[in-house]
Parts: C-alpha cells; sequence; structure tokens
C-alpha cells in the first residue's frame, strides 16, 4: 500500500516543493511559471527555480507566480510587492500560500 501521494513532492519537512519551468522576464512584470499541478497547493512551498533572475534584469519590475494558468502578485509580509531585486541571483523560495486572504508571500530565499 501506498502511503504517499505521488503527485506532491515534499521535502522531508512535509513541505511541498515545485520547480519553474520558466522564468518569463517582460516589460512590466517578472512571471515565475510553476505550470500546472494536480492540486492547487495551500500553506508553505519551496520553489526551486529553472533559471536565476539576470543582474540585468530592472529591478523594480515586480515578481507574479503562474500555477494552473492562475496569476498572482508575489508580496513580502508586510504587504509590498516583490521586485526583481529580492531575487536576483535567487535559486529557490520559499513562499506561503494565503488561500483564504488569496495571497503569495515570499517567506524566504537562498542564492545559488
Amino acid at each position: 500500500m501506498n502511503c504517499c501521494n505521488p503527485i506532491i513532492a515534499t521535502n522531508a519537512g512535509g513541505i511541498p516543493y515545485f520547480s519553474s519551468t520558466n522564468i518569463n522576464i517582460g516589460t512590466d512584470n517578472i512571471n515565475i511559471n510553476l505550470g500546472s499541478r494536480r492540486i492547487p497547493p495551500a500553506g508553505y512551498l519551496t520553489i526551486i527555480m529553472s533559471d536565476v533572475i539576470p543582474t540585468t534584469a530592472t529591478t523594480t519590475l515586480p515578481v507574479s507566480l503562474t500555477l494552473n494558468g492562475i496569476t498572482k502578485a508575489l508580496t513580502l509580509p508586510n504587504g509590498t510587492p516583490v521586485t526583481a531585486a529580492e531575487l536576483v541571483g535567487v535559486k529557490a523560495i520559499q513562499v506561503l500560500n494565503s488561500r483564504p486572504e488569496g495571497i503569495l508571500l515570499l517567506m524566504s530565499r537562498t542564492t545559488v
């Protein structure tokens, strides 16, 4: 009998992790695409980015995440939008997906 859901990958702490499929740097924002998953995650999740945001990106661009075709802005815990400046050179981020409030909060980041 399988005790674990093979659709959801988790780390040792039980926090789901996703690898981004691509990072799109546009003229008005930076979007981290997570592709499609069978379930919408809630609570904490770790995102391992396919590429780092380069130092040449405009540092004032806001960052958003797209999962299952839904795009949401990534914010800091104080409510301000996350910009490229916070994620330049970052390879992994931990995010709190607060589904009742409909917000994504950047909780931590790890540089390369």
